[in-house]
């Protein structure tokens, strides 16, 4: 064949299987190392796949993100992220790009534009969404590129995040990587779909196929996909057809395959249907493409060899990088002291907790032009379910207050893709049950970001949520508190304001923390309570407890609404001679527990209470410090009150007995002062 009649310039070609052979060098390295048992870390092989990203190489730069999966090394070689801190960082040495806590299936490098790499499928795609809107809205023409396989098309993360870039036009590319196998199961097996494309048409942008084993009409077709995306023409869904010549997970073929499609596949090739075709076209000598070859074995052997001499990731470094400050994390007999927010401000307003979360909201807008919100039905008129956003979308516009379609994973999704790389997103979750359709995305995502990439990453993002309980008629979907998830969940903080006051300063720095935050707002409170507010930039210090009544007897913690029937329940104890100290938790994680032990050293007693099922919720973790601490000073032992074992009725009468009342805790004080 001529080089006129290749359809690409032979120097494109050149340099696309210059890209492919490093892929390949890359592949049979670390299959050899496995099987020898020179090393050894959990490998998804991508062999067959090298085009694909090898092409895409030369059509994109550094500044353009990209998000793969577990089986993704192909696409980390093509976008330049370093060899050895790639080999070292699958070793789990210290020296690995992540310092070796993500591992091969977690691999985050900004300098090269491989931002995130997900193990759990499909789970990229809503995190694509965030750092596309990220280049939109700061008017750069990045693309964003996720890769997933075809197995990838049957989750729901993927169709929710089609769906919103579709709406909101956003710079991001779905390539969609279809290998013939999820998995272990064949296309047919899985799905009656004639084509994955046509799903974009579907919601309403363009869809493509394209043969991502023949390197000219995959760099022409892409070259025309990211012209389009890169011009602000909105999404676009690539089914690049390729065949994966690797079993799901290991070394050796795919063994899964019939012999006859494996050995049609083989002819397909991509890496040995280039070089030959180099050699045909004149392009290259056999000499030539041999030395470039024996270069390429020589440095990846060279990044294997150092990533081996590197340190292993010592424990030392195991609760580093959860967040950003260390004295965050929870650790036995480490109870860090933190100076309070000091006395309210001279100049305040009375508000009720809805005004104050909207004023939180509306001075860090005003003073950041990267903070938004985003969420179902939060645009005006209506300003969010509750109204905690009314107005916000009038003076900051459509960019800035963005209601989204009915799709947690995608809304969480992107607000961690935009947070990613730096913007300081807001997502509102209606109800706190729902968390239960995005929690992938919460604590598998966001919670642990910064600690699989060595704080190479992170994500400032914060996350308002209401919970429904102990008001009635809400049901069992609608009702439940669900902090207990989430502080199971290391990498997440936890706020739950009692008053509109902390409401607005807790608000104020979770959106300012660099750590992924959750706001829980009790619609009991929201409209029910008046305050007097700080006017203007009021911050209440996360991990900060707060004494709101002094005792000497007894003390009770809690936060959120219970503190409503908490200071009730002190009230009436006061009038049989039972003093009660209670504590405002306000920050769950971090959490005071300094505050905590020295209020209940001097009254010997605790009672920890909460709207949350009693049974594993906070007030037990709360005990046992105490009762580990304090063991030998306390009069009694400590004890938690919560909500019985069962999901919030419907039903009024049980729905109010279940959940502690100011009677069932003055009923629990009375039991722990016979002791």
């Amino acid at each position: 064949m001529s080089q006129s009649n290749l359809g690409i310039e032979p120097e494109v070609l050149k340099a696309i299987y210059g890209q492919m052979a490093r892929i390949r060098a890359v592949d049979k390295a670390i299959q050899a190392g496995l099987s020898a048992g020179k090393f050894m870390f959990t490998y998804w092989p991508m062999t067959g796949q090298e085009c694909i990203p090898a092409t895409v190489s030369q059509l994109v730069t550094e500044r353009d993100y990209m998000i793969t999966t577990y089986r993704g090394i192909h696409d980390q070689v093509a976008k330049g992220v370093d060899l050895y801190g790639m080999f070292a960082e699958a070793l789990g040495r210290q020296d690995g790009v992540n310092k070796g806590k993500g591992g091969s299936p977690h691999i985050s490098d900004p300098s090269s534009g491989s931002m995130v790499t997900t193990a759990i499928v499909g789970a990229g795609a809503p995190i694509a969404n965030g750092l596309a809107i990220s280049a939109k809205e700061r008017g750069e023409d990045r693309v964003t590129i996720v890769n997933f396989g075809d197995g990838a098309t049957s989750i729901g993360a993927v169709h929710e995040a089609m769906n919103l870039a579709g709406a909101w036009q956003l710079p991001v590319i779905f390539m969609c990587q279809n290998n013939q196998w999820g998995e272990y199961t064949p296309i047919p097996d899985y799905t009656a779909s004639p084509n994955f494309f046509g799903r974009a048409e579907a919601l309403g942008f363009r869809g493509v196929q394209l043969d991502g084993n023949d390197p000219a009409a995959f760099y022409n077709g892409m070259k025309d996909v990211i012209d389009h995306v890169r011009a602000g023409k909105g999404p676009v869904f690539v089914e690049a057809l390729t065949y994966r010549m690797g079993p799901h997970a290991g070394v050796g073929e795919n063994y899964n395959a019939a012999k006859d499609v494996l050995a049609a596949a083989k002819e397909r090739a991509p890496v040995e249907k280039t070089r030959a075709l180099l050699i045909e076209a004149g392009i290259s000598s056999e000499e030539e493409l041999s030395a470039l070859e024996s270069a390429i074995k020589a440095e990846v052997d060279d990044a294997i060899a150092r990533a081996l001499e590197s340190p292993v990731t010592p424990a030392s470094e195991t609760v580093t990088d959860v967040f950003e400050d260390v004295t965050c994390v929870p650790q036995r007999g480490s109870y860090p002291v933190r100076a309070d927010e000091g006395p309210l401000p001279a100049e305040t307003k009375t508000m009720s907790m809805v005004e104050a979360i909207r004023d939180a909201q509306h001075i860090a807008m005003t003073a950041n032009k990267e903070v938004f919100i985003l969420g179902e039905d939060v645009g005006d008129p209506q300003g969010g379910v509750f109204g905690t956003n009314k107005g916000l979308q009038t003076e900051f516009g459509k960019n800035r207050v963005r209601p989204t379609p009915i799709a947690e994973q995608a809304i969480i999704g992107a607000a961690l893709g935009s947070s990613i790389a730096g913007m300081s997103p807001i997502a509102e979750i209606m109800f706190s049950d729902f968390f239960g359709v995005c929690m992938d995305q919460v604590y598998n995502h966001a919670a642990k970001q910064r600690y699989m990439s060595g704080s190479t990453t992170h994500a400032p993002m914060t996350i308002r949520v209401q919970a429904g309980g102990g008001m009635g008629g809400f049901g069992a979907q609608h009702s439940q508190s669900m902090e207990a998830w989430l502080l199971h969940s290391p990498g997440i903080k936890v706020v739950y304001p009692s008053n509109p006051a902390d409401a607005k300063g807790l608000l104020a720095s979770c959106i300012a923390d660099p750590d992924p935050c959750v706001m829980f707002e009790s619609m009991m409170l929201l409209f029910t309570q008046k305050d007097e507010v700080p006017v203007g930039d009021y911050r209440i210090p996360l991990g900060v407890a707060k004494v709101k009544r002094e005792g000497t007897d007894v003390t009770l913690i809690s936060y959120g609404w219970e503190m409503l029937n908490c200071m009730a329940a002190a009230e009436e104890l006061a009038k049989e001679g039972i003093s009660a100290e209670v504590i405002d938790l306000r920050s769950l994680m971090p959490i005071d527990y300094h505050r905590i032990l020295e209020s209940v050293k001097k009254t010997g007693r605790a009672v920890v209470v909460h709207a949350a099922v009693e049974f594993c919720g906070l007030g037990s973790e709360i005990c046992a410090t105490i009762n580990e601490e304090l063991w030998g000073k306390l009069k009694a032992p400590a004890i938690r009150l919560g909500a019985a074992y069962a999901p919030i009725a419907y039903s009024n009468a049980i729905e109010f007995s279940q959940v502690p009342g100011a009677q069932a805790i003055a009923a629990r004080v009375r039991e722990t002062m016979k002791s």
